[in-house]
């Protein structure tokens, strides 16, 4: 689960701005990075951007449907967006074109997207998709004793 400064888009301005996370957490970015405030445009880069230098690695964004201020629905544009690059090396879309429905995850061999219900929380479900994931990307993993979480 990420808010501003995570997986979604700055420039979109929804939710949480970046105003309001450079004042209430000025210590979570650059004294440098609040000379953006009110000033999202002017930003060299935005996550998706960032989400892309992940490619050609795996990368899942996990959000929630009550989770106003982190803006779901430009978390999944941002991955979208980050699509472009992983099909440089060969990785093709996620199987979703518009934000899938509360609680349908969606993923390919690198790129996932959930939205769970709930608001701004790290849940139960949020790591079984993490690990559905993961065990799907990299196989089994540490002999797979996650299983229990499933």
């Amino acid at each position: 689960m990420a808010g501003n400064g995570g997986s979604w888009l700055s420039r979109r301005r929804y939710g949480e701005n970046l105003r309001l996370t450079n004042t209430a957490f000025p210590h979570w970015f650059t004294p440098h990075f609040h000379q953006y405030n009110d000033r999202e445009d002017s930003m060299p880069v935005d996550q998706h951007m960032l989400l892309a230098l992940i490619a050609p690695r795996a990368v899942y964004v996990g959000t929630a449907s009550e989770d106003k201020w982190a803006d779901p629905l430009g978390s999944f544009l941002a991955l979208k967006n980050a699509e472009s690059v992983y099909a440089l090396y060969g990785i093709g879309p996620l199987p979703a074109t518009v934000q899938p429905a509360v609680n349908v995850p969606v993923f390919n061999t690198a790129l996932g997207y959930h939205l769970r219900e709930g608001a701004h929380n790290l849940t139960r479900y949020d790591w079984q998709q993490y690990l559905t994931f993961a065990r799907n990307h990299f196989g089994c993993i540490s002999n797979c004793r996650y299983a229990a979480i499933a």
